[in-house]
């Protein structure tokens, strides 16, 4: 009997157990994923959770209901991953492999800037990338009546590059509704050049920024937080005053990844971009936001990467040549209030552009257009998150590559 080891049960995890428990035989293969939590989580739900617009419930669910049930699920922490013998330590005991999937996802490191998880964690210093921070954030704006909110990016990469910009244009909205946006500075801090990672996307999203009222400060490289006097200071001496700052920390793979010596600096695994194998390893394959590829650290993006990952699993117990065919695609929604959002498709080449999705001339969603449809589309992704991506069923009209028809590419 040979074993196949999942590491995680998150988003990329769950998908690949799902993906892989009907195409191995069950007689030759055991399929095994471990992770140390219960509860799994929606985490795109979290930009919602601060402003009332989702409950807790609605964010989280016990996660072993998703795990098919011919796979063998460990609660347990991951110690170490012994690549040189194929064996992974858990806390309880220690499991072989002869294929092995990475999937250990991301976490912030607030700890890294120097101030930032202080004694102002969760008080005046808040994070909505974790469930605990959105819920405590959520609760600090039900009593914010007025003052100086600064939405930061401490660097790249993130999780979801769009989320801090979703949560300014929210913020917006929330503050108008509750009738003291007068009262409320809303300053958006980067350390990119512009709003958005991609250039034509980044000149529509600061308009944005422009009409709601939103200052924009770029090229900020954090050096510390100055929590004693509401500051957040860059190299260049920049300072930035605030009354609450929700921050977006440095993100960083999970602490087991540097521990058994196979991640960079931010303890990422190197992965090759396109057929999603380790670089190190021809037996571990890595997917989700514990890779190192330039793609965006998002849920659509592991869900096109499960299926391309699925395909060169089973090419290499075939011992045949690996598909170079993952392209970086992702597609995401991005609120900015007001009930109605913009839509991007985009790879690793393609930056965002007009045009229809997922059928061409058809739509019937319209890429980087403010509307109603595309607020909708938001919304309604919860709902496929759980009954459909997490099973690893293909969403109809979506395809894994991302296609250049119905967009305008060269605008």
């Amino acid at each position: 009997m040979k074993n196949l080891v999942i590491l995680g049960a998150g988003t990329a995890g769950t998908m690949m157990a799902n993906h892989m428990v009907s195409k191995l035989p069950k007689k030759e293969w055991k399929i095994s994923i471990i992770d140390q939590y219960k509860t799994h989580y929606y985490q795109p739900g979290f930009l919602f959770l601060p402003f009332d617009s989702y409950t807790e419930d609605q964010v989280k669910k016990v996660g072993k209901k998703f795990i098919p049930k011919d796979v063998v699920y460990h609660q347990q922490k991951i110690e170490k991953i012994d690549a040189e013998n194929n064996l992974v330590v858990l806390e309880n005991e220690v499991l072989a492999y002869d294929l092995l999937i990475i999937a250990t996802g991301s976490k912030i490191a607030p700890q890294e800037v120097d101030g930032m998880h202080s004694k102002e964690w969760h008080k005046s210093i808040f994070d909505f990338y974790t469930y605990e921070g959105a819920l405590a954030l959520r609760n600090k704006l039900r009593t914010f009546k007025e003052g100086k909110l600064v939405v930061h990016i401490t660097e790249m990469p993130i999780k979801c590059p769009v989320a801090p910009l979703e949560f300014a244009f929210l913020a917006d909205d929330y503050f108008q509704k509750k009738g003291i946006r007068d009262k409320v500075d809303i300053t958006y801090v980067t350390p990119l050049s512009g709003a958005f990672t991609k250039e034509f996307t980044s000149k529509t999203l600061g308009y944005l920024l422009e009409d709601k009222n939103i200052k924009i400060v770029t090229d900020f490289a954090i050096e510390k937080v100055d929590f004693e006097n509401n500051k957040i200071i860059d190299y260049a001496d920049t300072e930035v005053d605030y009354d609450l700052l929700v921050t977006v920390p440095t993100n960083m793979g999970d602490e087991v990844i540097e521990k058994s010596g196979l991640g960079d600096d931010l303890n990422f695994v190197p992965t090759h971009p396109n057929t999603l194998q380790s670089l190190a390893y021809e037996n571990i394959f890595v997917i989700g936001d514990a890779t190192n590829v330039p793609a965006s650290k998002a849920g659509s993006v592991a869900h096109f990467q499960a299926e391309t990952l699925t395909d060169n699993i089973l090419l290499y117990l075939e011992n045949k040549p690996l598909k170079e065919e993952f392209d970086g695609h992702a597609n995401c929604f991005i609120e900015t209030g007001k009930n109605k959002a913009l839509l991007i498709d985009f790879n690793y080449e393609q930056e965002p552009v007009t045009g229809t999705f997922p059928i061409a001339g058809i739509g019937p969603l319209k890429l980087l257009k403010e509307s109603v449809f595309n607020h909708w589309g938001k919304l309604a992704f919860r709902w496929i998150y759980w009954n459909v991506l997490l099973k690893g069923i293909p969403i109809p009209f979506v395809s894994r590559n991302m296609k250049t028809a119905g967009k305008n590419i060269n605008n």
